[in-house]
């Protein structure tokens, strides 16, 4: 999958995208307290291979689907075949 936030989206927006869907480390108290801010993928077995672009399983595609509709990404969605490695990051038998 392949996707991008509209042009000209602010950035205040595009940053609350990426927490909300990549989950985000944060701490507080100077780093005295380290937590993660989970976001959709947490929930998800996926690979990043570079901004905007996820392999993820086939199950879970209308659930992200879902969350870029809100934000009116641009989507490209392409079945493909997957590498040993990738197969392995994503539990799937091999």
């Amino acid at each position: 999958m392949v996707f991008r936030l509209p042009p000209k989206t602010k950035q205040s927006v595009a940053n609350v995208f990426c927490q909300r869907f990549y989950g985000q480390d944060a701490s507080s108290h100077g780093g005295k307290y380290r937590y993660h801010r989970r976001g959709i993928l947490d929930d998800i077995s996926y690979r990043k291979l570079i901004r905007g672009v996820i392999i993820l399983k086939l199950e879970d595609l209308d659930t992200v689907l879902t969350f870029l509709d809100r934000y009116d990404a641009e989507v490209y969605v392409q079945r493909i075949r997957l590498a040993a490695e990738d197969r392995q990051i994503l539990g799937l038998s091999q």
